[in-house]
């Protein structure tokens, strides 16, 4: 059975004045990763693939330390382009991610459509999926937005908000392609280390 664990970054460095693509993980988000790394299921992963932002790629290396000389980076795995806004804090971005979700089929304040999203992250899903064996478990290491539009696409679920548990990012989605396809709401990475 075919195996995609698709795993959010953990906190992250904000910097406003940087564009968002370009921020780090923080000291607790990759001591986060590196705990996840010793998981059986992230040592079960034999292919793992990247968005290119910053915080993702550190994620993928720190998570899977053993196969970072073999990551594949894809810029097609970005987050949901929000370029047109920039940074916006807390109290400001909530409401628009809740539109986003809400409004799959309008550019909310210039972002990227939530259909358009959707359609670029099935796609190097599958293109992921295309690239490694039958019974092989690949890694994608990405965001929480485009994860979750992933996550409804997966499950059959038409778009909407399905938010990570906590703060901070750092989640796991498990799909499992059967004759069926069976995929996991969000968990903790530190759910898979019980």
């Amino acid at each position: 059975m075919r195996r995609l664990v698709y795993v959010s970054h953990a906190n992250v460095v904000v910097e406003p004045d940087k564009p968002v693509p370009l921020w780090s993980l923080s000291d607790e988000g990759r001591r986060r990763h590196v705990a996840f790394g010793e998981t059986a299921l992230a040592r079960s992963v034999t292919k793992v693939f990247s968005s290119a932002e910053t915080k993702a790629v550190e994620a993928a290396r720190a998570s899977f330390p053993r196969l970072a000389s073999t990551l594949a980076i894809r810029e097609a795995m970005h987050e949901n382009d929000r370029s047109a806004t920039g940074f916006l804090a807390p109290p400001e971005f909530w409401p628009v991610v809740e539109r986003f979700f809400a409004e799959p089929t309008v550019s909310v304040r210039g972002w990227e459509r939530a259909v358009d999203a959707q359609g670029r992250i099935v796609a190097a899903t599958e293109r992921a999926l295309a690239e490694s064996a039958e019974h092989e478990t690949i890694a994608l290491v990405g965001h929480g937005g485009v994860g979750t539009l992933l996550y409804c696409h997966l499950a059959g679920l038409p778009i909407a908000r399905h938010d990570q548990p906590g703060t901070g990012g750092g989640n796991v989605i498990v799909a499992e392609f059967g004759e069926t396809v069976t995929v996991s709401h969000w968990q903790a990475m530190e759910d898979f280390a019980r």
